[in-house]
């Protein structure tokens, strides 16, 4: 009897070790939630939307998106802080919330490094300066002409006070010398709902949302922040181009609470790599303007570190 147990009991190890990391694993259990710090409508919003949509397909559980904006996304990642590490609570992370508002308000309650498993890297969107065409300005010198005759007159738009946008507002204030109003709307969502109004003349935005209007010729691209001129305004010049110093990227990416079990990272982004690769994922990124370069989850986090050290100078100076 006691060596039948000894080898039923060493038969029961060796099944367990035979067992794949998935099946100690299990995950998802439940229905998934993608905090997005910013209201519908907005870069991460479109994104998350795209994704959960292919996760919900592959991984068999529910993906939803949960839109959780305010104080410069600080509102989502504090969310997403304070979530059990199970996999069960992630959010379209993104600059703002973990590169900008850290330095922007001291007493921001969580460690941009820290306090997150940042696992997959999605990609970048970049920034443009948008006018209407009531405005009169067709391009980036009638617009600084305009500004410069009028100090303080025209109006300009953004995500919200210590968002990317508030940030290369002031940054392009100084590069060029004009004097600019600053209205901080609660996401971009609602800013453009006002720009395509008429109430707000000019706003510093990311460059995929804002296709359709330009398209439409209902919104002017100015200059975008990219290196060089991007594939879906090719006629639309740089500030660098311009002769101003600026660049800006908004990176876009999966990050998790501290202490998420490898397997489930592992697990997770092996199906975001996969989504990513969807041919249809791949034109809709394409559409948006998405820059997509591939990145390991050290790679990713060690990236994410080096955007708050890039930032923190022209967070600082904007602030003053």
């Amino acid at each position: 009897m006691y060596r039948r147990t000894l080898l039923a009991s060493a038969a029961l190890a060796l099944t367990a070790l035979a067992l794949p990391a998935s099946a100690e694993t299990p995950w998802p259990e439940r229905p998934v939630r993608i905090l997005v710090s910013f209201p519908p409508g907005g870069s991460s919003d479109l994104v998350a939307r795209l994704l959960s949509e292919k996760l919900s397909a592959s991984l068999g559980q529910q993906f939803v998106v949960e839109n959780k904006p305010g104080a410069a996304g600080t509102v989502a990642a504090s969310a997403l802080q304070q979530a059990a590490p199970d996999g069960h609570t992630l959010m379209l992370s993104n600059l703002t919330p973990f590169n900008v508002a850290p330095i922007r308000f001291p007493d921001t309650p969580y460690d941009p490094i820290a306090d997150f498993d940042h696992i997959t890297y999605v990609g970048t969107v970049h920034l443009g300066l948008f006018a209407t065409p009531s405005l009169g300005a067709e391009d980036l010198t009638g617009f600084l002409e305009m500004a410069r005759a009028e100090p303080g007159k025209f109006e300009y738009g953004s995500s919200g006070v210590g968002s990317w946008g508030h940030i290369i507002a002031e940054q392009f204030q100084d590069e060029t010398g004009v004097e600019l109003f600053h209205i901080p709307y609660k996401g971009s969502g609602p800013m453009r709902l006002d720009f395509m109004g008429g109430v707000v003349p000019t706003i510093f935005d990311a460059v995929p949302q804002n296709l359709p209007a330009v398209e439409e010729g209902t919104a002017i691209p100015l200059a975008v922040s990219a290196p060089e001129r991007i594939a879906t305004l090719p006629d639309v010049p740089t500030f660098r181009e311009a002769g101003f110093d600026i660049l800006a990227e908004n990176w876009l990416g999966v990050s998790a609470p501290a202490g998420v079990p490898d397997a489930v990272k592992d697990k997770l982004d092996a199906a975001l790599s996969e989504a990513m690769a969807d041919p249809e994922v791949m034109a809709q990124f394409d559409s948006w303007g998405l820059i997509r370069a591939p990145k390991s989850s050290a790679e990713f986090s060690d990236y994410v570190e080096a955007q708050l050290a890039q930032w923190t100078p022209l967070v600082q100076a904007a602030t003053q």
